[in-house]
């Protein structure tokens, strides 16, 4: 079964809840851990890599919390989820040409191929900031933890 792991999961609601605040603002770890339910210390190690691959920044000492890099309407989920979980493959033969021997006469090669790309599709033509519009606009954080 393939499925988004727990790090992936955790990563996408921290950055929607990042989305959900004014561009620019702060926000404890602590706070996002426990609104979220996230272990403060998996949040931090997830924090870590968002911030590696540029999506969040990160400021240490008093007054010093995480913060979307860019604008949350810029930043996609395939992004977020890339970020923590490396890149999307359906199966083995779409990592790379030759990976499989069966390439080129495999009957369901090409529908993984057409699979893949619509899931990166899907995924990269959602951003942050529609995500968390629900927040801002018209549904509470609750409903939004029933989203994601």
């Amino acid at each position: 079964m393939m499925q988004l792991s727990m790090t992936g999961e955790y990563a996408v609601r921290t950055m929607i809840h990042l989305a959900a605040v004014p561009f620019g603002e702060l926000v404890q770890i602590c706070d996002v851990s426990k609104e979220w339910g996230i272990p403060e210390g998996f949040l931090r190690k997830i924090a870590a890599q968002l911030s590696k691959d540029g999506l969040i920044r990160s400021q240490r000492g008093a007054g010093g919390g995480i913060q979307l890099s860019r604008p949350a309407e810029t930043l996609t989920l395939l992004e977020v989820i890339e970020a923590v979980e490396g890149k999307v493959f359906l199966n083995k033969c779409l990592i790379a040409p030759g990976t499989c021997h069966l390439d080129l006469t495999c009957a369901v090669h090409t529908v993984w191929c057409d699979a893949q790309e619509a899931l990166r599709t899907i995924l990269n033509g959602k951003s942050l900031g529609e995500l968390a519009s629900g927040v801002t606009n018209n549904r509470s954080r609750e409903s939004l933890r029933a989203l994601v």
